[in-house]
């Protein structure tokens, strides 16, 4: 290990590029080595250092090999479709019931100018500064905006859902996540 430790430590470094599992691997190559010389699997002896080599090169690469055929990266798709619940009936119907409802309140906001802001930032996705530019506002002004018409709109909406004999505080909490998290995907798949 002292005669040929260094060339073997270098031969590990350059294949795993310096991480941990070198040493794991130097130890092992010393092993194999030891137990293929036992074995009479060396022919030449002066070509010890070479076979010490191979047989670094050989574990370091098997080594990779067997962590990638171990790796498990999740097909991102998959989960989300398999923790998805299904586009069944009662789901499609609520999920249009919500976006309906979501459209007559933005419609009955009084202000237009609340019901453009919200429309452009949570359900077209635009950008602040463009919004901003267009209506003329700066961005505390638009923030002070965006807060304000949140406020209409949400009154509004506990309004209607009171009216309509609905269980407001889940209807409404979820109704507002959706149209603040995820507008345009809620509205968009049923709206077209």
């Amino acid at each position: 290990m002292e005669l040929y430790g260094r060339g073997i430590a270098i031969v590990l470094d350059r294949h795993t590029n310096g991480r941990p599992e070198a040493e794991d691997l130097f130890q092992d190559t010393f092993r194999l080595g030891l137990e293929k010389l036992r074995r009479g699997e060396l022919r030449e002896p002066a070509s010890l250092p070479a076979f010490l080599a191979q047989i670094a090169r050989s574990l370091a690469i098997e080594h990779y090999r067997k962590l990638s055929r171990r790796k498990t990266e999740p097909d991102d798709d998959a989960v989300l479709a398999a923790a998805a619940p299904g586009e069944g009936a009662l789901s499609g119907l609520l999920a249009r019931e919500n976006a309906a409802l979501v459209r007559r309140v933005l419609q009955e906001l009084g202000n237009e100018r609340d019901r453009q802001i919200l429309l452009r930032f949570y359900i077209a996705e635009e950008d602040k500064d463009r919004i901003s530019a267009d209506l003329g506002l700066s961005s505390l002004q638009f923030n002070r905006v965006l807060h304000r018409a949140r406020q209409r709109y949400r009154e509004l909406l506990v309004d209607r859902l009171e009216r309509t004999g609905r269980a407001a505080s889940l209807v409404a909490g979820a109704i507002l996540l959706g149209l603040v998290t995820l507008g345009k995907r809620m509205l968009g798949a049923v709206g077209s």
